[in-house]
């Protein structure tokens, strides 16, 4: 079998990931693979406070689950056991939930054999958090995107007022900024850009400009 294509694209939460990630997939033709989604649908399945429950039940409660992808680009479904994984993850609540399971080694090992069993299965444009540095260290292409807190709770204020669900903008700096200092300092596969990663700072930067610097890096 030939080796699949694999993309990685890496960063902070709100940084404009999954955008870049779903538009770059559909620009090449090949799924996308929301890896946050994966460790907020985890964390779902797992529950609240499911970080705090002992390793072992934690593993044995991960052996039931199963990824999937069907689609591709922005029409990209990823599914766990066989069920389309919707809206219900996307709750600030819920992504700090994921933000305590990533911290786990057991969590993180077993969504890692899932990763990179979806990338061998399928080419793949990969967004999260350490897609270049630990999960497809050897993928030919990798970006990290980047934006200072302020603007990235602004683009998420945006995106729920657009959405029509209510937003403090304070508050979501605050969640962001405590998700940066959790995301980058935790022991385990701690976010940072890979050695040779295509850094993008996003920050004073169009979509379209965004864009183009993942073509041209690519």
């Amino acid at each position: 079998m030939a080796a699949k294509r694999i993309v990685t694209i890496d960063g902070p939460a709100g940084v404009g990931k999954s955008t870049m990630a779903k538009r770059l997939a559909k620009h090449l033709a090949i799924a996308y693979l929301d890896t946050g989604a994966m460790f907020r649908a985890t964390a779902l399945f797992l529950g609240e406070n499911g970080w705090e429950l002992p390793e072992a039940e934690i593993a044995s409660r991960l052996d039931s689950l199963r990824f999937g992808l069907s689609g591709s680009g922005a029409d990209t479904v990823l599914h766990m056991n066989e069920t389309p994984i919707g809206d219900e993850i996307r709750t600030e609540q819920v992504g700090m939930w994921a933000s305590n399971v990533a911290t786990l080694p057991v969590v993180r090992t077993f969504l890692k054999k899932a990763q990179q069993d979806l990338g061998g299965r399928f080419d793949l444009v990969a967004e999260g958090r350490d897609m270049g540095t630990v999960v497809f260290p050897s993928a030919p292409s990798k970006f990290f995107l980047d934006a200072t807190v302020e603007v990235r709770a602004k683009r998420r204020f945006d995106q729920l007022v657009e959405m029509g669900k209510p937003a403090d903008l304070h508050e979501l700096e605050t969640a962001i900024a405590a998700r940066d200092h959790q995301d980058r300092n935790r022991a385990t596969a701690p976010l940072k850009p890979a050695g040779d990663a295509v850094l993008i700072d996003t920050s004073g930067l169009t979509i379209e400009e965004v864009f183009q610097a993942l073509v041209d890096g690519l």
